[in-house]
C-alpha cells in the first residue's frame, strides 16, 4: 500500500507546501471583489457555475492556514486577485481587498509559513474584455502597474513572488482551444496572447524590482509529449506540440527567442516588432516554478491552420480528469530545464496532484489511496533529481482544498481537504494525514 514515508528522505532545507488560487477558493461575492473574465465565461458557457462562493476562503482563511500549519507544511502558495484589488478600474482601490491580503499575509507569517504569492492566476478583471484582454499589448502594461502596486503595498510581507501562473493556459488553452476564459478559438488571438502574457511577465519583473529586492519567478506548466508511434509524421507532430506547449515559454524566458518550429507557423501573426520585446521577456529571474500533471500521446493530423496534431490519452492508470499517471515526465522536465536552459536556476515544483473520485467509507473517512500513490510516485522522481545535484528547492501539493475547478465547476476534487460547498466545512482526507504523519 502506498504511503508518503519518502518525505523523510528529503533534505531538511527542502520546502514542502500547498498551493491554491484566488478565484478557485476565495469566493468573489465577498469583500467588494469585482468581476473577472471567469464570471463572464461561466455565465456564457458553464450555466452560471462560477466562483462566487467557491470555498469562502475569504472568511475561513485562518482555519485554512491552521490546517496548513498543522500538517507540517512550511509554505503556502496563493494568488492575489486583480479584481479584488481594483474592481472597477485601474485607479480605484478596493480597501477591503487590500485589508484582506494584509490579514492573509499576516496570518501566514504568524504561523511561520513562507508566503509564495502569485500575481496572476487567470482572473483578469472583466473590463479588459472590451479591449481584447491578453490579445492587447496594453494589458501587459497595465499588469506591470498592478505588479508595482502589490510590491509597494505588500512587499515587506513576502520574499518570493511569481509573476504569472501557466502562460500556456492563459493563451493557447483560452484563445485557441477555447476551453478557458475568454473562450475564443482563433489562432491569431492565441499567438498574440502567447506573446503578450510573456511581455507582462517581463515588464512586471522590472516593476517589482523597482520597489523591493524580491525573489522573482514564473510558473510554467509542462506536459510530456510522446508520439503515438515512431512514424516520422507522429514524431514531427509531437515536436510541434512540445514547441507550442513547453518550449515557447521556456525559450523566450531563458534564451530570449522563440522555437523556430512554432515561429515558422506563427511569425505572420506575431505582434509588430515582437523581437524587441524579447529583451524584456528574458530579464533574469531568481527561480522557476514547474507545474506538472500528465502526458499526452500525440497523433499527426492535417489541419487548415497547420496545427497538425491531436492529443490522445494512453492506457496507463488515470485520474478523475482522465489524465494518466506519468511521473517520469516530471523528472524529464526538471532535467531539461537544468541541462538545456539554466543549470543554476533554483526549481520549485509549484503544482502537482490529482483529481480523485473521493468517496467516504463507513466511518466517514476519505481514503484517497490513489492520490497518495500519485504523490509518492512523483516525489520519487524529484528525489532522484535531487540526488544528481539539481537545485530543486521545494514541492507544493495541488491543492490544499477541493475547489472550483475552472470549466469543470465543482465536480473535480483535487484537495487534501474535503470541502462541503453548502456549509464550507473542511474535512481532512487520508492524503492530508499522510503528509502530516511524515512532515
Amino acid at each position: 500500500m502506498s504511503n508518503l514515508s519518502i518525505l523523510q528522505d528529503f533534505p531538511s532545507d527542502f520546502t514542502f507546501g500547498v498551493a491554491t488560487s484566488s478565484y478557485q477558493i476565495e469566493g468573489n461575492s465577498y469583500g467588494g471583489c469585482g468581476k473577472s473574465i471567469w464570471d463572464d465565461f461561466a455565465e456564457r458557457r458553464l450555466n452560471g457555475i462560477d466562483g462566487q462562493k467557491a470555498c469562502n476562503h475569504y472568511s475561513f482563511f485562518k482555519e485554512d492556514i491552521k490546517l496548513i500549519k498543522d500538517a507540517g507544511f512550511k509554505a503556502y502558495r496563493f494568488s492575489f486577485a486583480w479584481p479584488r484589488l481594483f474592481p472597477e478600474n485601474d485607479n480605484q482601490i478596493n480597501q477591503d481587498g487590500v485589508n484582506f491580503y494584509h490579514r492573509l499575509l499576516d496570518e501566514i507569517n504568524l504561523n511561520d509559513l513562507e508566503p509564495f504569492p502569485t500575481l496572476y492566476h487567470w482572473d483578469l478583471p472583466i473590463r479588459f474584455i472590451k479591449n481584447g484582454g491578453w490579445e492587447n499589448k496594453d494589458t501587459s502594461k497595465r499588469f506591470a502597474d498592478y505588479a508595482n502596486f502589490i510590491s509597494k503595498n505588500f512587499g515587506d510581507q513576502f520574499k518570493s513572488v511569481a509573476t504569472i501562473n501557466e502562460p500556456w493556459c492563459i493563451s493557447w488553452l483560452s484563445y485557441y482551444l477555447g476551453e478557458h476564459a475568454p473562450g475564443k478559438k482563433d489562432l491569431n488571438a492565441a499567438v498574440n496572447s502567447m506573446h503578450n502574457i510573456l511581455l507582462a511577465h517581463g515588464l512586471s519583473v522590472d516593476s517589482l524590482r523597482s520597489e523591493h529586492n524580491h525573489q522573482i519567478g514564473i510558473i510554467l506548466n509542462n506536459e510530456f509529449s510522446e508520439p503515438i508511434d515512431q512514424s516520422e509524421k507522429n514524431i514531427q507532430a509531437a515536436n510541434l506540440f512540445d514547441a507550442i506547449y513547453n518550449r515557447w515559454f521556456a525559450d523566450a524566458i531563458f534564451k530570449g527567442k522563440y522555437p523556430q518550429i512554432s515561429l515558422n507557423l506563427f511569425e505572420p501573426l506575431m505582434p509588430q516588432d515582437y523581437q524587441s520585446d524579447l529583451k524584456t521577456i528574458s530579464k533574469p529571474i531568481d527561480w522557476l516554478g514547474i507545474n506538472y500533471y500528465t502526458r499526452s500521446l500525440i497523433k499527426s493530423k492535417i489541419s487548415k491552420d497547420k496545427i497538425n496534431y491531436d492529443c490522445l490519452r494512453g492506457s496507463l492508470k488515470k485520474t478523475d480528469m482522465d489524465w494518466e499517471f506519468y511521473p517520469k515526465g516530471l523528472s524529464y522536465f526538471i532535467n531539461r530545464i537544468h541541462k538545456e536552459y539554466d543549470e543554476k536556476i533554483p526549481i520549485y515544483i509549484t503544482e502537482n496532484g490529482m483529481a480523485n473520485n473521493d468517496r467516504m467509507n463507513s466511518k466517514g473517512d476519505i481514503e484517497d489511496l490513489d492520490r497518495i500513490e500519485y504523490f509518492q510516485l512523483h516525489l520519487q522522481e524529484i528525489l532522484e533529481c535531487l540526488k544528481k545535484g539539481i537545485p530543486l528547492k521545494g514541492y507544493f501539493a495541488w491543492s490544499l482544498l477541493d475547489n472550483y475547478e475552472w470549466s469543470y465547476g465543482y465536480d473535480k476534487r483535487f484537495g487534501l481537504i474535503h470541502v462541503d460547498y453548502e456549509n464550507f466545512s473542511r474535512k481532512t482526507k487520508l492524503s492530508y494525514r499522510e503528509f502530516q504523519k511524515y512532515l
